[in-house]
């Protein structure tokens, strides 16, 4: 009997972990993994901190899945222009979206048009080397001696963090050349971290804020005063700890600084020729388990704002998608009509499903969830989707060549090539082009344009 033929649309923890799942489970199954871009491992590549080198090690796990036989990489296939999500239906016994959140959300406050602020999401995918942002970083305006970062997780403090190294730390992570040239033209001095709550209640890891401590150049102040005596709960006793190491060190020459305002909301941008050039910061303090407004502000000098208050998904073709939540309407993994039924053969994993939240090691149990779902439903009925060889004609047909696992390794080694020869381990290649050049390894492709 032909196996089953499953397409899974997002080659990032969650896309993955769901094709380890299918190929590991009781059926027969093989898997096309697609991806709108021509690399795969989503986040963990494109927003993991180019400093965490230990983190993106997780690649190691996620390339053996890829390598699994009956899996295929269909990479630069942009799901909802290049092949429909109904096509995609029609093709195989089932699709699973584990599409990811790629938008940041916005602070709803007035002047957040202002050039000048714009989201870590943006920011983020620029220094990590994402094609669409090849040209970004000009718009970044890091001729300022003062940047405002609002928000109170890991990315937040990412942001902060590579704002305030030095170049000479930088140059030895996987960035763009280009990228690390802006940065160490970049002006910044003083980089403020605002965060509506108090230091208890910051999303942030011990393990990122210590690296703060490592930065001997870099000046952290913070109010001491703010801090509580302790925590019952022992990440927030870790955080606290941290804090009042950061609040009290010493640091003898100091070449940019980084301030923590805890309690402080943004509520408005103020600037002058169309760009940014204060945050004005309300105080704010809990009441009842809640933040509320104290009335009191003050005007805080920022030639940039870089907001990193959430993710939130955009929606795939024709996918049923819920805009207020953010995610795509479910149970228990099958994608739910606008009848409210299920919809047969449609299927969702990470944070398309659940929304932006967890871990990377999350996703590992959110798209076993579905998969068992997916499987007990095929189990049920005979294979029906289309061979590969019918997939490939299908996109042919529309001029549509996807980058093949052997065109990702192709990039993944002149990345590595590219890397020892400035002296580390990879340099990533930022823009669609080369990408799309080296994948095909120098063969005539048409060029389809920037996805």
């Amino acid at each position: 009997m032909n196996p089953y033929r499953v397409a899974v649309v997002g080659s990032g923890p969650a896309g993955v972990y769901a094709t380890d799942a299918l190929v590991r489970g009781a059926l027969d199954v093989s898997v096309d993994v697609y991806d709108r871009l021509p690399t795969p491992y989503g986040l963990v590549r494109y927003g993991v901190a180019p400093d965490h080198p230990r983190i993106k090690s997780i690649v190691v796990a996620l390339r053996k899945v890829l390598e699994r036989d009956g899996v295929r990489f269909l990479g630069d296939v942009h799901v909802g222009r290049d092949v429909t999500t109904r096509e995609l239906a029609e093709l195989y016994d089932a699709v699973v979206f584990a599409t990811g959140a790629s938008v940041g959300r916005r602070l709803a406050v007035p002047g957040e048009e202002l050039a000048g602020v714009c989201s870590a999401t943006d920011f983020v995918a620029w220094y990590s080397g994402h094609p669409d942002h090849a040209r970004a970083g000009e718009s970044f305006p890091l001729e300022a001696e003062s940047v405002a970062v609002v928000g109170a997780g890991n990315v937040a403090l990412d942001v902060a963090r590579l704002l305030v190294k030095s170049a000479a730390d930088l140059a030895r992570t996987d960035m763009p050349p280009h990228v690390l040239d802006r940065l160490a033209r970049s002006r910044v001095r003083d980089v403020h971290l605002v965060c509506r709550r108090g230091p208890e209640h910051a999303k942030f890891t011990a393990k990122e804020l210590r690296e703060l401590l490592e930065l001997h150049d870099v000046a952290t102040e913070l109010d001491a005063g703010l801090l509580p005596a302790g925590s019952k709960d022992p990440l927030t006793a870790a955080n606290l700890k941290v804090f009042a190491d950061l609040a009290s060190r010493e640091v003898p020459a100091v070449r940019r600084t980084l301030r923590f305002h805890f309690w402080s909301r943004p509520v408005e941008l103020l600037g002058e020729g169309g760009a940014v050039t204060a945050v004005r910061l309300e105080r704010t303090r809990e009441a009842g388990g809640a933040v509320v407004a104290t009335g009191e502000v003050t005007d805080l000098t920022a030639g940039m704002v870089v907001r990193s208050v959430g993710y939130h998904s955009t929606q795939v073709g024709a996918l049923p998608f819920d805009e207020d939540l953010g995610r795509v309407p479910h149970d228990a993994g099958r994608v739910l009509g606008p009848d409210g039924r299920a919809l047969d053969g449609h299927y969702v994993a990470g944070w398309a499903k659940r929304g932006p939240s967890g871990v990377v090691g999350t996703n590992r149990a959110c798209a076993a969830d579905t998969v068992a779902g997916l499987v007990a439903d095929l189990a049920a009925r005979p294979p029906r989707g289309a061979g590969p060889d019918e997939v490939d004609r299908v996109l042919a047909e529309r001029g549509v060549r996807p980058v093949t696992y052997d065109g990702w390794l192709s990039i993944d080694a002149e990345e590595e090539s590219r890397g020892r020869n400035l002296g580390r381990a990879r340099t990533k290649i930022p823009d669609w082009e080369t990408l799309r050049h080296v994948a095909a390894a120098d063969a005539d492709r048409p060029d389809r344009g920037a996805a």
